[in-house]
């Protein structure tokens, strides 16, 4: 058989539905899942609320603040500014959280000793 065999899959570890099933993996998962979904939902709602505000509360954007600067080229930037900050906050906690029981199970898994 070759590479590009449709009938050829990736290799079969026998322990990979044991592993998936674990405790440790469970919690591991629970862990990702506990940042990311509130996160990425959060994240969502700020996003909508600018384009809301951008498409329905001109007179609220247009609001100058100094100069040229106005309510909407400040919430824009922030906009950006919100994504580095969430950068920041999941590198913190997969460096907290996540690495060392990714790392202890990889251990474990590979047979390396903890």
């Amino acid at each position: 058989m070759t590479l590009t065999d449709p009938a050829v899959g990736p290799p079969q570890h026998p322990a990979w539905t044991e592993i998936q099933q674990s405790p440790e993996f469970g919690s591991l998962r629970k862990r990702l899942r506990g940042f990311v979904f509130p996160m990425t939902a959060l994240f969502f709602l700020w996003y909508m609320a600018y384009v809301l505000l951008a498409d329905y509360a001109h007179g609220f954007m247009s609001i100058k603040l100094f100069g040229n600067i106005n309510v909407g080229l400040v919430l824009g930037l922030l906009q950006f500014v919100s994504t580095f900050v969430i950068t920041m906050l999941y590198v913190r906690h997969a460096t907290k959280n996540l690495d060392p029981a990714a790392e202890k199970l990889r251990k474990e898994i590979e047979g390396e000793d903890a």
